[in-house]
């Protein structure tokens, strides 16, 4: 496989610039997103250590449904898959509601992160994207080992923000009733 940065490429800081001839897809406080190719993206992060507990969460949900694929790193950045498709966020902005199904496929997506062996199995709404075919995946994990998690708090503030936290929560309470009792005793 080709790679497309060295193992010590970004030590330099001046090779960041590297990065500029490649689309900025995001940005946040620990880094940037950058496009790469149709199916790759790669994350710089400004300091290593955050890198690292990324890098980590990646690799123990290396094969799961819900984590972007990961096909290098470095010091300071991780080349992963991108997920072309929208975020949830987005997705019921514009819709203003949840499907039965997708309220299924989320409450899957927090088992799959709790099985894969994730503190933090919750997830912000926008931090969970749609592909395509309607899959979703999780992205920014740093703290998927350091923060505990009962009951998924911010995607429930997330939620919230749309006015769909108690949809979200009724169907729960159609498909999983023993689930939502559980959530209702921690909320």
């Amino acid at each position: 496989m080709k790679r497309f940065f060295s193992e010590t490429y970004f030590n330099n800081p001046e090779n960041k610039k590297a990065l500029e001839h490649y689309p900025l897809i995001g940005d946040g406080k620990d880094g940037e997103v950058y496009r790469l190719t149709h199916n790759k993206c790669v994350k710089y992060f400004f300091k290593k250590e955050t890198c690292k507990k990324e890098l980590e969460a990646l690799q123990l949900g290396y094969g799961s449904p819900v984590i972007p694929k990961l096909y290098e790193y470095g010091d300071h950045y991780i080349v992963m898959e991108y997920v072309k498709g929208t975020s949830l966020a987005r997705h019921i902005k514009k819709e203003k509601s949840l499907s039965v199904k997708l309220t299924a496929d989320i409450l899957n997506m927090l088992d799959e992160l709790k099985d894969i062996g994730f503190a933090r199995w919750d997830a912000e709404i926008r931090h969970i994207l749609m592909n395509e075919q309607g899959e979703l995946k999780v992205i920014d994990h740093k703290r998927a080992f350091s923060t505990v998690t009962r009951v998924p708090v911010k995607l429930l503030k997330g939620l919230d923000k749309y006015g769909l936290a108690d949809e979200f929560l009724n169907t729960i309470k159609k498909l999983n009733p023993s689930r939502y009792r559980e959530w209702r005793r921690e909320l």
